[in-house]
């Protein structure tokens, strides 16, 4: 359901230190800026092109599967018992080990490999160096030195390098601090999901470095302070900065965007999007400008099984250069039900403004291809074996300008569609459609008369199909009737 989705928002940005730094930056730079922040926001893990990395084979790639996984047993988890293995084993029962050569310590959940591990069972610590490595749960770091309570899993790593499993984020810090299994703290790290390719000349698109980064994967949120954040060789220092650790997606302050021109002024945008739930979502949309005040926008979506939408709404309460209030709707909303009587259909699509100079004073606040003829559009169907039904609601707003008129299109208010069809009917399929549409508009523009019309088409046919051709004679019978409210005109 989440990939449905094309956001996925992540952290908590201090929109003061955007500000001054897209104040203060060349005018070039800021779209660079707005781009690799948002890869970062995004959520979307992996900042990579799509092109092989040079000197890299097309190699087959395994996929995972959950039968290989390990699983630890909650009995096992319960159980303390260690494991130790290694050229040279050496202690006290009970009180302490020391391994050398190859030395391996296991415990449910947890695997320590080092050149030496000296483990005191007293207090539950062990000490590895050497090329220290540990995985605990599938999370894997590497260092010179560890000093850890297994257990509690309470603790340092030195020169730590790590794989974090959820999301395949990679880094490496000074130090690491262990809080808890959940709970944990690198000073001076980097971090980054792009995915690695082989050579040594590789770089990632992006990476996040910080004087200290929290992670939390219990609450599956990193947190980095004193931040800076490097897309393609451009650096944004940070104040604080917060990323989920997994494909999920998490509310918070999208990257602010800046425009400006001769009319607006300088307009400064700040989204911030709201997880709702798994299948619903929201985007709010302050922005403000420095003509014409602020705005409000917001955007909100939804996905059912037999239902999805979304619709967008924006306000100016109060616009100074037109001494009004601005505001515009755009929506649509598609669903479908199975009933006794045949499949429902509903589909609406909604565009509308309040006025006819929206179009041009905020040309990248509607959706529809045609800036100056929004369409507005209810339709109801129903479906049941050889018959449809459908009504059919369609209504233009036209966006005139005095300087160049737009003839406006008819509005049908309404249409309703009827079809009946029998394939196979000793060889033949027969079928009969009819439409009644009523067509309206402002005749003072259009200078035509409004009308009905009515139409039925019926057809037979008679297919012969066999694998190498076919053939399919039909015999159609149209019918058309047409009612002006007045009589024609010759346009003038």
């Amino acid at each position: 359901m989440d990939n449905l989705f094309y956001k996925q928002p992540s952290h908590l940005i201090g929109i003061s230190i955007w500000f001054f730094i897209l104040r203060h930056l060349p005018t070039h730079h800021r779209s660079l800026i707005a781009l690799s922040t948002m890869l970062m926001l995004s959520g979307y893990g992996n900042a990579q092109t799509t092109t092989t990395a040079p000197g890299a084979a097309l190699k087959p790639v395994l996929k995972p599967s959950s039968a290989l996984q390990e699983v630890v047993p909650p009995s096992a988890l319960n159980n303390p018992t260690t494991f130790v293995f290694g050229n040279s084993i050496t202690g006290r029962p009970d009180i302490d080990t020391k391994i050398e050569g190859n030395a391996e310590l296991r415990r449910a959940g947890t695997v320590i490999k080092a050149d030496k591990i000296e483990y005191n069972s007293l207090t539950d610590k062990a000490t590895a160096e050497g090329k220290v490595k540990l995985n605990r749960f599938g999370d894997v770091y590497e260092g010179t030195l560890l000093d850890l309570k297994v257990d509690s899993f309470t603790g340092f790593f030195s020169q730590p390098r790590f794989t974090l499993l959820k999301n395949d984020g990679k880094g490496e810090g000074e130090r690491i601090e262990f809080l808890d299994e959940k709970r944990s703290i690198i000073t001076n790290a980097s971090y980054s999901t792009c995915k690695r390719y082989p050579g040594p000349e590789w770089l990632p698109d992006w990476v996040l470095k910080a004087a200290s980064l929290n992670i939390d994967t219990d609450a599956d949120v990193g947190l980095a302070k004193d931040a800076s954040l490097t897309f393609k060789g451009l650096s944004v220092p940070l104040p604080a900065i917060s990323f989920p650790l997994s494909n999920k997606r998490k509310s918070g302050w999208l990257a602010p965007t800046y425009a400006t021109d001769n009319i607006n002024g300088v307009e400064i945008s700040a989204p911030y999007y709201v997880n709702i739930a798994p299948n619903r979502d929201a985007t709010l949309y302050p922005s403000i400008s420095s003509k014409r005040g602020l705005n409000l926008g917001g955007e909100f979506r939804y996905l059912e099984d037999n239902y999805n939408g979304q619709f967008r709404a924006d306000v100016m309460p109060d616009d100074p250069l037109r001494n009004s209030i601005r505001w515009g709707l755009a929506g649509q909303h598609l669903q479908r039900y199975d009933t006794r009587v045949g499949s429902v259909g509903l589909n609406l699509n909604v565009n509308r403004v309040s006025d006819d100079n929206y179009w041009r004073d905020f040309p990248r606040a509607t959706t529809s291809l045609t800036q100056r003829l929004l369409a507005t559009d209810a339709a109801l169907s129903l479906d049941k074996d050889d018959y449809s039904i459908g009504l059919r609601l369609s209504k233009w707003q036209t966006l005139q300008d005095v300087t160049a008129p737009i003839i406006p299109p008819y509005d049908r208010l309404p249409q309703l569609t009827a079809r009946y069809g029998k394939n196979n009917v000793s060889g033949f399929d027969f079928s009969i459609s009819g439409d009644y549409t009523k067509f309206s508009s402002d005749t003072g523009l259009t200078k035509q008369a409004n009308a009905s019309r009515a139409m039925v088409v019926a057809q037979v046919s008679r297919p012969w199909v066999t694998p190498g051709w076919f053939f399919t004679p039909i015999l159609q019978l149209h019918a058309t009737k047409y009612q002006f409210d007045s009589p024609l005109s010759d346009g003038t």
